[in-house]
């Protein structure tokens, strides 16, 4: 099991990911777009330079849903390989067997 600051750290990042995405998403239009003029996206640049840093989608890490753990994620499950395989062994994912020959 992970600390628990850490995997807290990281749900208050994902809030403000959520919280500053449309904002930061209209601020990066802005910044790209290379038809309007150099003066408005050097703004658009400063603006987005004064959101929070944890508002910035790379800073969220990918942490099991069940253990916390950082390392080994299956982004399809949302879950460490450890995890996954303690409950494929117990057959409670659907599908899943373990493989023996």
């Amino acid at each position: 099991m992970a600390k628990k600051s850490a995997i807290e750290k990281n749900k208050r990042r994902q809030r403000l990911v959520k919280r500053y995405a449309a904002k930061r998403a209209r601020l990066l239009a802005i910044a790209n777009n290379r038809a309007l003029p150099m003066e408005e996206r050097f703004q658009a640049r400063l603006a987005l330079a004064q959101l929070p840093r944890n508002a910035s989608p790379v800073r969220v890490k990918n942490r099991c849903g069940v253990t916390g753990r950082p390392r080994g994620y299956h982004r399809k499950l949302n879950m460490s390989r450890i995890a996954l395989r303690d409950l494929a062994s117990e057959g409670k994912i659907p599908g899943m067997v373990k493989s023996s020959w």
